[in-house]
């Protein structure tokens, strides 16, 4: 679960985005004291995911809506299935519904493209499936829980957080050696050096220099295949670009330890949910 601390500030901004001038067609329309109920319902095949920042936006606007999960987060729903109810005041409803939405498609459709990718790695494979540090500017720590949620893993959270020296770095520092070299002796000794290769000849500088972890970056599954004999038990060994959920499976049998996937956050399809209403006695 995600502590409130990581989602407050940015309801509040979206709501401020939507709500800033009120809302003239609920305030046209609805009269005061009117109460309802609604219920978000999947439109289609989803993972589900954000039922607390579902809930918090309502409560955000107005802490008497009674907010309530029929479905968990991280469980696959088909169409027709409520996921969420929500209570109270019609206005105080209507005037959430968009932002509420907003979020968890966005959340659900990451958690149910991650699901496809992890259910395509073939059984008896130890290969994850993990995000990238391609995230929607200010949403990343949401739309790193929705890969969790479907059953990913998480890369470096942030430039701070891990060493991964890429081909500008290389070029940068003046090398491959060079640039590992200085990172194990900048970095705190519980850190490992992580190093993005182009080709093969890359990867045996990487491997005669220590790399704790290689990532191959839009290798050929032929070249895949050769750089895992060659860094067996040596490195961890990262495969990144081009993987779709077609050939996850192929690449997984090679044997490497981790395939990243920017897709999985910069491309998700939103998952289709919408909400819908009812009036209470």
């Amino acid at each position: 679960m995600l502590s409130p601390v990581a989602y407050e500030s940015l309801i509040d901004i979206a709501l401020r985005e939507d709500l800033g001038s009120g809302d003239i067609t609920t305030e046209a329309t609805v009269e005061v004291g009117t109460r309802a109920k609604a219920d978000a319902v999947a439109r289609g095949p989803v993972v589900v995911c954000g039922g607390d920042i579902f809930a918090a936006v309502f409560r955000r606007i107005d802490p008497r809506v009674a907010c309530s999960v029929m479905v968990a987060d991280g469980e696959m729903v088909g169409r027709g299935s409520a996921i969420w109810r929500v209570k109270g005041e019609a206005r105080s409803l209507l005037g959430a519904e968009r932002v509420a939405l907003n979020f968890v498609q966005r959340l659900s459709g990451i958690a149910t493209l991650t699901r496809a990718f992890v259910d395509a790695i073939p059984s008896g494979c130890s290969t994850r499936i993990a995000d990238t540090r391609k995230t929607t500017p200010g949403l990343r720590v949401l739309e790193r829980y929705a890969v969790r949620v479907g059953g990913g893993h998480n890369h470096r959270d942030c430039l701070g957080s891990a060493v991964l020296i890429k081909d500008n770095h290389i070029v940068a520092a003046g090398g491959i050696t060079a640039a590992v070299t200085r990172a194990r002796a900048y970095a705190p000794h519980t850190t490992r050096v992580e190093l993005e290769v182009d080709t093969l000849v890359q990867l045996d500088e990487a491997l005669d220099v220590g790399a704790d972890i290689i990532m191959l970056d839009n290798f050929s599954v032929e070249d895949t295949r050769i750089a895992v004999q060659r860094a067996k038990g040596r490195a961890v060994l990262e495969v990144s670009g081009g993987v779709s959920v077609d050939c996850v499976a192929e690449v997984a049998r090679l044997g490497v330890d981790v395939i990243s996937v920017g897709a999985l956050t910069h491309s998700a399809k939103a998952a289709d949910i919408g909400l819908d209403m009812e009036l209470e006695p």
